[in-house]
């Protein structure tokens, strides 16, 4: 299979980037406020993507059709559901997404949900994830008189639907579903019903809440159910369909016997560290992470330090672990935005300064233990340890609450191609020398599994093993 569409933000490569987030919210009576109830289930997944938002709200209530209303844009939720849009549209069934690009180009055609219309009436859709077989489908579709508007592989999810529609949805799902493959997260409207499919591996996330007033809502994390005061009931297994119409939830297990394999990337850096996936508690990951670096290698230090916001976690059970005092010593920037669009390469030399800055009362003379949840490329690690050099640090113990990232991701995460990681040519010594550290030491793969409890999660960027098999890449 080729890997197809795949789009790599090479500005801001030294970070796994951010994927997309998802959003569905169903309610079997005509809701005035339902805009503004996914405007905070969005704003709670904003961590997954600042690109675009967009919502698709459907009235098959009044007049007893099914009417649907897109709003969409590029920017930040803030930016695209402001007050107007908030009040101004009724609705009972809404799909939601905000958008981090990994294929197709960031421009506002390309911004979810995509909205088609078939013989079994309009469809609006949204997707996190990344088709692995865009290139063999498109080809076929294209040969067969389909015409394409945007370049996501998300359209070619529509257009399967929109030609099977002649079946009916249930098998017009069923039969998109055959055909493609690789790692997604869904939420579908089909006329006036709300569905929710996960990929057979259960790569990307999707759970499943209800609110105490009887809204039903498909999330990409439990953090925004929270949001929404509703409560957990499930995650959707991976190689499941969830169907929700006339306040009822039908589950089609579509691909049975799968392995099980979510992306382990979600509980070291993607996820809120307030969400539970699959039944595991992102905070407690982390945490358990920085507690097996110590143990990995103990070291005597003055203070630990932890790199906002997702190496915070790790540094505290480093911390607690270790006995040296954790500092907040590096203050962040939370109005910095997106730096990796800055206009020009000066701009983005200097996004380490500007989203970061030392408090040197707390660096001054000491030896430091600095945990951030990753290496990838090492370019901002390496500004980011000079910075803590020249505030009077005596040492920099750096320490990545991930192991070596080797490979890429071909499953919906932006990572720079593999000549660009820093893992893939350089062992840790070297790595070491180049970042400046006075010493290095990733998470081991071992300990990863033991803190995850299980082999099963998709390590591909580590090991270059992934769980779809036989991938032409």
């Amino acid at each position: 299979m080729k890997i197809g569409g795949r789009k790599v933000n090479k500005e801001n490569c030294d970070k796994m980037e951010e994927e997309c987030g998802v959003l569905g919210i169903y309610s079997d009576t005509l809701r005035n406020d339902i805009v503004s109830f996914a405007y905070y289930g969005l704003h709670a997944l904003q961590h997954r993507g600042q690109e675009s938002a967009g919502i698709t709200i459907c009235d098959s209530i009044s007049e007893n059709r099914a009417r649907h209303k897109t709003i969409k844009n590029m920017g930040l939720v803030s930016e695209v559901l402001t007050g107007e849009n908030l009040t101004s549209y009724a609705g009972n069934v809404l799909i939601g997404h905000i958008r981090y690009s990994t294929t197709g180009i960031s421009e506002v055609e390309n911004c979810h949900p995509l909205r088609g219309e078939s013989a079994m009436g309009k469809i609006s859709l949204a997707h996190n994830g990344n088709l692995i077989n865009t290139s063999k489908i498109k080809k076929e579709l294209t040969e067969n008189g389909s015409l394409f508007q945007t370049t996501t592989d998300t359209e070619i999810i529509l257009k399967l639907l929109g030609k099977n529609a002649k079946y009916g949805y249930k098998k017009s799902l069923l039969n998109m579903l055959d055909k493609v493959e690789g790692a997604f997260a869904l939420v579908i409207i089909i006329e006036n019903k709300l569905i929710g499919i996960r990929d057979p591996h259960g790569i990307r996330p999707l759970c499943l809440g209800e609110t105490s007033d009887g809204l039903y809502v498909l999330a990409s994390e439990s953090c925004a159910l929270d949001a929404l005061g509703a409560n957990f009931l499930r995650d959707i297994e991976p190689g499941e369909m969830v169907i929700i119409d006339n306040n009822e939830i039908e589950s089609i297990k579509y691909k049975v016997n799968s392995i099980k394999s979510p992306c382990s990337f979600e509980f070291i850096y993607f996820a809120r560290p307030d969400s539970i996936i699959d039944g595991i508690d992102v905070y407690s990951v982390r945490h358990e992470a920085g507690r097996a670096l110590y143990e990995q290698n103990p070291i005597e230090a003055d203070i630990v330090i932890g790199v906002p916001d997702s190496g915070i976690p790790a540094a505290i059970g480093y911390s607690e672990i270790s006995g040296i005092p954790y500092g907040a010593a590096l203050v962040k920037n939370k109005y910095i935005g997106r730096t990796f669009i800055s206009p020009s390469q000066e701009l983005r030399e200097k996004s380490v300064k500007v989203k970061l800055n030392p408090i040197k009362d707390l660096i001054e003379g000491k030896r430091l233990v600095v945990i951030d949840d990753s290496l990838v490329r090492g370019t901002t690690s390496k500004k980011l340890i000079k910075m803590l050099l020249d505030s009077g640090a005596k040492e920099v113990h750096f320490r990545s609450a991930s192991p070596v990232v080797k490979n890429e991701c071909y499953f919906g995460v932006d990572i720079a191609e593999k000549k660009e990681l820093i893992g893939s040519f350089m062992e840790v010594e070297k790595i070491k020398e180049e970042i400046g550290a006075t010493t290095l030491e990733y998470l081991s793969l071992d300990n990863l599994s033991k803190i995850l409890k299980s082999n099963d999660f998709c390590m591909g960027c580590f090991t270059g093993k992934y769980p779809i098999k036989n991938m032409e890449i």
